[in-house]
């Protein structure tokens, strides 16, 4: 059985990765840029890229065709476009950049380390309302937060 990182570590010689400050410098260099955050709708909320698409992740491949009451038309016309995909850590947005591949997207990265990369580099981060997110609330908000039941039996007996 593969976990989650294992199948994500899979696919990222199959994709385009990049660090935050080589996103910030390309989005300076490609204004045209669809960034689209796949984290669920509450993370988005919380705190986010400014003008960024938030289609989370479980509905992408309805978001990106026509004819779907998910359809996003700025996302399914984007497959000629630089589209950066954006998560918490870069896992979920690797493997949405590989299924965007297979659906004929030319031009996808996935943002490697996620928005806790691009917090650690104190980027800029909006809320629901666009407002300027401080660096140190969105430190608190990425800060592993994992319940000791959610942790792996085998490591609590150690």
């Amino acid at each position: 059985m593969k976990t989650f990182a294992q199948i994500a570590a899979e696919i990222t010689p199959h994709i385009t990765e990049m660090m935050p400050w080589d996103v910030e410098e390309y989005l300076q260099a490609h204004p045209e840029t669809l960034i689209v955050d796949i984290r669920e709708t509450h993370e988005y909320d919380t705190m986010h890229i400014a003008d960024s698409l938030n289609v989370p992740r479980g509905i992408l491949e309805n978001a990106c065709e026509w004819d779907f009451e998910e359809t996003e038309p700025e996302l399914v016309e984007a497959r000629h476009r630089p589209v950066v995909l954006v998560c918490r850590s870069g896992n979920r947005s690797a493997l949405a950049a590989y299924t965007l591949q297979q659906m004929g997207y030319e031009n996808v990265i996935s943002l490697k380390t996620g928005l806790r990369g691009w917090s650690d580099y104190e980027l800029p981060l909006v809320d629901l309302e666009e407002n300027p997110v401080d660096i140190e609330d969105a430190d608190h908000y990425f800060a592993n937060k994992i319940l000791p039941e959610q942790r792996n039996p085998a490591s609590r007996q150690q």
